[in-house]
């Protein structure tokens, strides 16, 4: 209770709990991405800093370091958190099994003789029936996994004031009774319940042990959600179930296999017994991997003192380790579980991930800069059609090689063609204000943008039609502040060439207004942000000018839209991955068999975007990394 309900619960991500959580928080303050697709602007979405406890910056700028310039540190953060994504989701496939078995055991009625004076008389079996003690606490983790569903108030007073009092008395009953029968050890709970209390307790125990199997098959969705959207885990459909609470989500494909292996669980086993050895694996290497994650969080982000994290180290590290040691050694009677479910996910999502990392890699090392771009519509002659193209790409930096690929099929483009990304930031949310971030590509009237489409990783992707119309919407506003800001840009240099003769340009004050700008080039694109630059401009040309921008941007606004009227088409790129020629036996195993063998078994883009199939234009293309 201490560890988590006064300690780990801080560690959430602006609400949201749970293994992942804990790595998106890690991967705000350092770059352990595998992915390099973080961006500056990021920085400035309202979600992305959180206030951090004053301490040494020292360690934390060593720590940062360390853990920015090692592939391994990297590697092994990944491995931890995916590993205990894993132990979770079985978690989620043995707490029905177990929790529904424990409420009906009331109907048998048979027990062994217990034995007294307890560690001294029983030595090792005393040691390897520490492994039952974790029955009595594995909600815990479950608890910081299901943090999206509840605030961390709200969860400090139930569990310390209802829930914490309700179990230990119902505990210490049950050891009463068992002093004057102890020959009622495996069915104290139902054995000390005075009989006509039988049968209503008998139906709250089960009401119970279902409340607990949905609370933890929830979070077993949260987090499938949370390492999709992180490029962890193959597409799957993700349905929120409240327009209240967005971090409500329900996964059909996953639902269906954890009901499956709930009941093939439970039919191979039939008793709680052999359940709980497994069970005790996995929730005690959940536990593990949350302290060494928590350890990491408290250096890097919290920069407490490293006399309160050792201490942390030694008292939860020690008795967690106590324990998993008592469990595996029941590894071959039911143990082995959980290990086996988990190694089926771990291997999963780290060939899926491993893929999309050199896949992303691959186009970042092939993107097509303007100029190419130039010259490719030179060379092909390309002609513009009527309608709004939408190219979906993951990059966030440069024009994918998808798009040459298309001109030199079909010298053809629409007369407004946006380069579509979308991109999951490690915070949960991402305001509405913030989503759209634009840049011009070519030139400003090409008509050809690109667009970084920001969530957070429990934000719900809108519907096709939706999500066209708020990037327009965007697309308008962008159009709007950048013909100001070339305006502004004209002026300043013309009002610091005249000034200085020579083309120096010096920042002056002039007029009456005052204008901060500045321009950034990333991989041959001008965004602009919001950092300045002092610029000036006489009142007296800003109105004539302005009539004309005016004008322009109307213009400009009218085109868009009647563009938008003659319709919508989404062009995603049908990308086949291969092992190069010169890769290992193990990489061609993983990229052309398991990798390919997931793709083509989980939901394709435009399912996962639901775009109608009719407004789909599918582009194909080999890529060997």
């Amino acid at each position: 209770m201490i560890k988590y309900v006064f300690i780990v619960l801080y560690a959430n991500d602006n609400g949201d709990g749970g293994t992942f959580a804990l790595y998106s928080l890690i991967s705000r303050y350092a770059k352990v991405s595998l992915i390099p697709n973080q961006q500056a602007e990021d920085a400035m979405v309202s979600n992305y800093g959180l206030d951090i406890v004053s301490a040494p910056m020292r360690r934390a700028q060593w720590m940062k370091k360390r853990l920015e310039n090692s592939e391994v540190a990297k590697v092994a953060i990944f491995l931890l958190t995916i590993l205990g994504t894993s132990m979770v989701i079985s978690d989620g496939v043995l707490t029905p099994a177990i929790s529904v078995l424990s409420a009906v055991s009331g109907l048998q009625q048979k027990a062994p003789q217990l034995k007294q004076d307890y560690f001294k008389r029983n030595g090792k079996d005393a040691w390897i029936s520490l492994g039952g003690i974790l029955l009595c606490f594995t909600g815990t983790e479950a608890m910081f996994a299901d943090l999206g569903h509840f605030n961390v108030r709200a969860v400090q007073t139930s569990f310390s004031f209802v829930l914490f009092p309700a179990v230990s008395l119902a505990y210490i009953g049950q050891a009463a009774f068992l002093r004057k029968h102890p020959e009622h050890v495996l069915d104290t709970f139902y054995r000390s319940i005075p009989g006509p209390m039988f049968w209503p307790t008998f139906i709250i125990a089960v009401a119970a042990a279902i409340i607990a199997s949905q609370a933890m098959i929830s979070g077993a969705f949260s987090i499938i959600q949370q390492s999709q959207t992180l490029g962890c885990f193959p597409r799957v459909k993700v349905v929120h179930t409240s327009k209240l609470y967005e971090g409500q989500v329900y996964i059909p494909e996953v639902n269906f296999v954890l009901g499956l292996l709930c009941v093939i669980i439970t039919l191979a086993f039939q008793t709680t017994t052999d359940i709980g050895h497994a069970y005790g694996i996995c929730v005690t290497s959940v536990m593990i991997i949350t302290t060494i994650l928590m350890v990491i969080v408290m250096l890097l982000i919290w920069r407490v003192s490293i006399w309160l994290i050792i201490p942390f180290c030694l008292a939860y590290g020690f008795v967690e380790f106590v324990y998993l040691s008592a469990v595996l050694y029941k590894f071959t009677e039911g143990g082995y579980l959980p290990i086996v479910i988990a190694t089926v996910m771990v291997v999963m999502m780290g060939v899926w991930h491993y893929v999309h990392v050199k896949k992303y890699w691959y186009e970042l090392e092939h993107i097509v800069t303007n100029e190419s771009m130039r010259q490719l519509i030179q060379t092909h002659g390309v002609k513009r059609i009527p309608g709004v193209g939408f190219l979906y790409t993951e990059l966030v930096q440069g024009i994918s090689p998808i798009f040459p690929h298309l001109i030199e099929k079909i010298p053809f483009v629409h007369s407004v063609l946006m380069f579509v990304s979308i991109k999951h930031l490690p915070i949960p949310h991402v305001e509405v204000s913030e989503r759209f971030l634009f840049r011009n590509v070519e030139s400003k009237t090409s008509r050809m943008f690109r667009c970084v489409a920001r969530y957070g990783y429990s934000d719900k992707l809108e519907g096709a039609k939706e999500f066209a119309a708020s990037l327009i919407e965007g697309l308008q506003s962008h159009i709007e502040e950048g013909h100001f800001i070339t305006d502004m840009q004209i002026q300043e240099t013309e009002a610091q060439t005249a000034s200085t003769g020579d083309g120096d340009a010096r920042p002056r004050k002039a007029g009456s207004s005052t204008v901060y700008v500045e321009e950034v080039l990333t991989a041959g694109e001008t965004t602009v942000l919001t950092q300045p630059r002092l610029s000036s401009y006489s009142a007296h040309s800003s109105g004539r000018i302005s009539e004309e921008q005016t004008r322009t941007i109307a213009e400009e606004k009218q085109f868009i839209q009647r563009e938008l009227q003659k319709g919508v088409i989404y062009i995603l790129g049908e990308t086949e991955i291969k092992a190069g020629p010169d890769s290992s036996f193990v990489k061609k195993i993983v990229v052309n068999y398991m990798y390919s063998f997931l793709r083509k078994n989980f939901r394709q883009g435009e399912k996962a975007f639901a775009i109608p199939r009719q407004q789909v234009l599918k582009v194909g293309m080999v890529y060997e990394i």
